[in-house]
């Protein structure tokens, strides 16, 4: 699709948001939201007509892209037939999508409970866990993020959750392993995976593990920095968990449904968890949708005593048939195998490459279509290129980057002092080295607060 300008349709966009709409997570005099006009595959529009190739996916959710015409086939196909229903009763899209995501998930995690977006799964499993359990504490890790709302965000590691910590939501904290800023002094992965779990170990001894009811982690952290854990350490969380009958719980809301290179990023380390939270690429963001997938024996809980907790739209019809419709187009495209393909294949060997031009990257990881690029002042002393959570002008070299990468036609996803390079999973390699190229450029601009 070709954008036609259109600025004073786009003009009327803008007031209209600056009049009325109360945008998350922003200090609402403080910002300028793009008018966009348009979408298609791996680039949206303004109304002037510049076009953006993204890079973030939305918010990493557009696993297939935008506007893909057998998913919006799927969703007015569903429209015509039936475009809500109650979810106490059993409705073909909302069965249909369950058997596909059970076919996938991992090990026994056969039951699939519905919710609206991945903040609300993440409530639920909690719930589920604690009431499975009967213990009222959950560990989480610093550097994570599981969602807005109230449990969700107080089980959140980063500086989102401050304003909302109640201080009260029974999370205890740990450190995940993270070995370019590793907490445990360590020099290589096997050092950080092994001091990582005992540091674990002894977290949980100290709360008593008869008061724990779950651990949770992202499977590979997403907008905390994409840190892909080390070989062994789920493994070792799994074993933990198991033997103290803790529930283990992997929030794959943004690693899920092929952004990884597979199915779930579970896949990548042979682990089965208790229950297992999806969102975002379950229907590449078209209609809200996540839910939690769940063991036998968790669900065995619930056999013949009630679970008290659901939502007025889970399973929504509409957002189903979203669903299926999305893993029906990765199974039949590839998509999947593009993500794993093209991220071994291009984005690896080019971020590298350009670690080696440009002084402001610290480091590079990632895998599929999910890595980050860390940027730094100085690479000796690993001086992030700003502080942590900084804003305003201590914000300004990363604010400076974004800038020049939007100015270049690509649309960044950037948080703190990172840049991630997240775009759908089906894009192409001629689309890929376009914006890898767009990045590079950019990435002069942040070499410039090097020393």
């Amino acid at each position: 699709m070709t954008p036609q300008p259109n600025p004073e349709a786009g003009a009327v966009v803008q007031a209209a948001d600056r009049d009325h709409v109360f945008h998350s997570w922003s200090a609402q005099e403080l910002i300028d939201p793009l008018a966009v006009a348009g979408a298609e595959g791996s680039h949206f529009w303004d109304y002037d007509g510049r076009r953006y190739l993204d890079f973030s996916s939305g918010l990493v959710y557009t696993n297939v892209g935008y506007q893909h015409p057998k998913i919006v086939a799927a969703i007015q196909e569903q429209a015509a037939r039936m475009t809500t229903f109650a979810p106490a009763f059993a409705v073909e899209a909302r069965s249909e999508a369950a058997r596909l995501i059970a076919e996938r998930t991992p090990g026994d995690l056969d039951k699939i409970f519905f919710t609206n977006g991945g903040a609300d799964a993440v409530e639920h499993a909690i719930r589920m866990a604690r009431l499975h359990t009967g213990r009222p504490k959950v560990l989480s890790a610093y550097r994570s993020y599981h969602g807005g709302t109230q449990q969700a965000v107080n089980i959140t590691g980063d500086p989102r959750r401050w304003a909302s910590d109640s201080g009260t939501a029974g999370v205890v904290r740990f450190w995940a392993p993270y070995l370019y800023r590793s907490r445990f002094y360590a020099e290589t992965e096997e050092q950080e995976c092994a001091r990582a779990l005992e540091h674990l170990e002894t977290t949980i001894a100290f709360e008593g593990p008869s008061t724990v009811a779950a651990i949770i982690l992202e499977t590979i952290p997403g907008t905390a920095g994409i840190m892909v854990p080390p070989p062994g350490y789920l493994a070792g969380v799994r074993e933990i968990c198991d033997r103290h009958g803790i529930v283990f719980v992997l929030d794959e809301v943004m690693a899920g449904f092929g952004r990884t290179g597979e199915w779930f990023a579970a896949d990548l380390f042979d682990v089965t968890p208790d229950l297992l939270t999806f969102a975002k690429g379950v229907n590449s963001g078209y209609v809200p949708l996540g839910g939690v997938a769940i063991s036998g024996a968790i669900a065995k809980t619930f056999g013949k005593r009630p679970y008290p907790g659901g939502l007025t739209y889970s399973g929504h019809p509409l957002a189903c048939a979203a669903a299926v419709a999305t893993i029906g187009v990765m199974a039949e495209e590839g998509v999947v195998e593009n993500a794993a393909r093209l991220g071994e294949s291009v984005v690896g060997p080019e971020l590298r490459a350009l670690a080696e031009r440009h002084p402001s990257i610290g480091e590079v990881r990632g895998v599929g279509m999910f890595w980050a690029l860390e940027l730094v002042r100085d690479r000796a002393t690993r001086e992030p290129l700003v502080p942590y959570n900084a804003t305003g002008e201590a914000n300004a070299p990363m604010a400076a980057f974004a800038a020049a990468a939007k100015k270049g036609g690509l649309w960044p996803f950037v948080n703190m002092n990172r840049t991630h390079v997240v775009p759908p999973c089906n894009i192409s390699e001629a689309e890929l080295k376009e914006g890898l190229a767009a990045l590079d450029s950019a990435l002069s601009v942040a070499d410039e607060y090097t020393r």
